[in-house]
């Protein structure tokens, strides 16, 4: 089986996205394993891996991005194909990445079943405990960019150091969502000194943040009437909102963030999923910070690429046996989910139908996977 990496090419104009699907460490694993590995020239630049370190795990470099899409069955993305990459998108093929699709264009939708592919959304495989195998991965590394990210943008706007010192109040942070994100957001938070408080709506995950983070910081449910009462409080406030495979609901209102006041700042991690706040849009870069309501916003859907090489790595670990099932399956998906049953909530499109949830009313051809896997229709790639 042949699997592609090419260079990412970013859906958001004027971005630029410095990771790449696959680390020269996880194609060695593949090249291992019997597959043929086919990599973009200069696609591991921006993360610091060059062609070479590929051509040393036995991998194959070509020139071009439609090269790729061209001989590979498998496509290994960080982020969702480029209107330019999606004509490249041929039937059968598998690709996998950060897909997004609640948020996508309905062209590419149109595209995806079109040329039935079958796509894997990374943010959506989930395993039966709820947990996000390969989401959560870049969620902690998110989390853990907090205060770094948060400490620079107070600097610019209130001038607040967000631990304080003695005989100066520390910066307040108000985070809303208490999953991965949002618990490594607070534990970061709490560990330079700032004070936290998070908003979390299951009651279950509201006891054992408590727990989690040593009753250091405040746990709220998520009411109207807490959103309206701790967000005027903040220096900080975070959307860490997720309902997987879904758009992000927006729990915050222009009055909400109007109550902040002059100088205050929302990271707002939840943009590519369309954001959490009714301001919420997506920036570039990290440098196209902008204010409405007085409050700077950061909305940067790929934040995990200003730490590149470390991103790419965990992204790798973690994918990399959903891929090798892939492998082992020699690309059949009723083989491969049987290996690994989460990869089925992780299916998006299917032999030319939408057949995730989140895409029935999409006004799209609908199948149940179930349906399709049980009648032995597999990805068709050899």
């Amino acid at each position: 089986m042949i699997l592609g990496i090419p260079k990412e090419t970013p859906w958001l104009k004027g971005s630029r996205e410095r990771r790449v699907g696959l680390s020269p460490a996880g194609a060695a694993e593949l090249v291992d394993r019997g597959a043929t590995v086919v990599v973009q020239r200069g696609a591991g630049a921006d993360t610091g891996f060059p062609d070479e370190a590929y051509e040393r795990a036995g991998a194959r470099i070509v020139a071009t991005s439609e090269e790729v899409y061209r001989r590979s069955r498998v496509i290994c993305k960080v982020g969702r194909p480029s209107e330019a990459e999606g004509a490249y998108l041929e039937p059968g093929q598998v690709l996998l990445g950060f897909l997004h699709l609640a948020t996508a264009p309905r062209a590419f939708l149109k595209r995806l079943i079109e040329s039935e592919v079958t796509a894997i959304g990374y943010e959506i495989i989930q395993e039966p405990s709820g947990r996000l195998p390969v989401l959560g991965i870049t969620s902690e590394i998110a989390g853990k960019m907090v205060p770094q990210l948060a400490g620079r943008l107070l600097e610019r706007g209130r001038g607040v150091l967000l631990g304080g010192v003695p005989g100066v109040p520390p910066a307040d942070a108000v985070i809303l969502g208490g999953g991965t994100l949002g618990f490594y957001a607070a534990q970061s938070l709490l560990g330079v000194g700032a004070s936290v408080c998070v908003i979390e709506k299951d009651l279950r995950r509201v006891s054992e943040l408590d727990r989690l983070l040593g009753g250091r910081a405040v746990i709220a449910t998520s009411t109207r009437y807490n959103l309206e009462t701790f967000i005027p409080e903040a220096d900080v406030l975070i959307g860490a909102v997720l309902q997987p495979g879904e758009r992000t609901p927006r729990l915050v209102t222009r009055r909400m963030l109007r109550s902040m006041g002059e100088g205050a700042v929302f990271l707002d991690f939840s943009i590519d999923q369309g954001g959490c706040a009714e301001t919420s849009r997506p920036t570039p870069t990290e440098e196209d910070v902008y204010v409405e309501e007085g409050v700077l916003h950061f909305c940067m859907p790929n934040v995990s690429s200003l730490v590149a090489r470390t991103a790419t790595d965990a992204l790798t670990n973690a994918a990399l046996p959903y891929i090798e099932a892939l492998l082992a399956a020699g690309g059949d998906l009723a083989q491969a989910v049987s290996q690994r049953p989460e990869l089925a909530r992780g299916v998006y499109t299917h032999r030319g139908a939408a057949v995730h949830p989140s895409l029935a009313g999409a006004e799209l051809p609908y199948r149940d996977l179930r349906e399709l896997l049980s009648g032995g229709e597999g990805t068709g790639c050899g």
